[in-house]
């Protein structure tokens, strides 16, 4: 369907302009292979970036709220699941972030398995030419850091739960998998777990 600048910019103005209550909706966003961009985060869009994706042609609803947005020309069910008619190809290379090393440690402290109260520890401290790097800094909770300080592993009489390394894309996408979020839509399920084995 073809549709003029002026009429795309109202269409949009109507829909951004809709009750708040109808903002607790959010679209599952897939690749072209029926896949989530990430995980973790989830990729999730507003109601609102997911009808004008549709309404621009850039994804196909292939799943759909009860609830129903209306303008002054229209009503259109809003979608839960949309997919990319474009593939979007997934980042190689990780990058170094703070969230992203969290994530690569499990949100886990990599000395005594605390869960809370997270910081990063540099294993070979910076003061012996420890650098910042996938390969030498860690997940740690407060407490550990502190009793670790600016002393080597042996010194420190402290271990590490796996030696660190540099994640690969995929792999960190699969850690992402570990952790969803509080809320779920049972539309989302199918194409969250697709690879999941299914229950006999």
């Amino acid at each position: 369907m073809q549709i003029g600048t002026q009429q795309t910019a109202d269409f949009r103005t109507d829909f951004v302009r809709q009750p708040s209550g109808l903002k607790q909706h959010p679209a599952l966003v897939l690749n072209a292979d029926y896949r989530p961009l990430s995980y973790y985060p989830l990729s999730l869009w507003p109601w609102q970036d997911a009808v004008k994706a549709a309404w621009l042609d850039r994804v196909d609803i292939i799943a759909e709220y009860d609830e129903v947005a209306r303008s002054p020309s229209m009503e259109i069910r809003i979608p839960s699941v949309v997919v990319l008619k474009d593939f979007v190809k997934p980042q190689r290379k990780v990058a170094f972030t703070r969230f992203n090393l969290f994530l690569r440690d499990e949100f886990t402290c990599q000395y005594c398995g605390a869960t809370g109260d997270l910081t990063f520890d540099h294993v070979v401290p910076r003061a012996a030419g420890g650098v910042t790097s996938w390969e030498n800094v860690v997940a740690a909770c407060s407490k550990c850091n502190l009793s670790k300080g600016s002393k080597s592993l042996k010194r420190s009489g402290m271990s590490l739960r796996k030696p660190p390394r540099q994640p690969a894309a995929e792999q960190l996408m699969n850690m992402g998998r570990k952790f969803p979020p509080h809320y779920l839509h049972e539309s989302w399920l199918d194409f969250l777990y697709w690879d999941a084995e299914l229950e006999a």
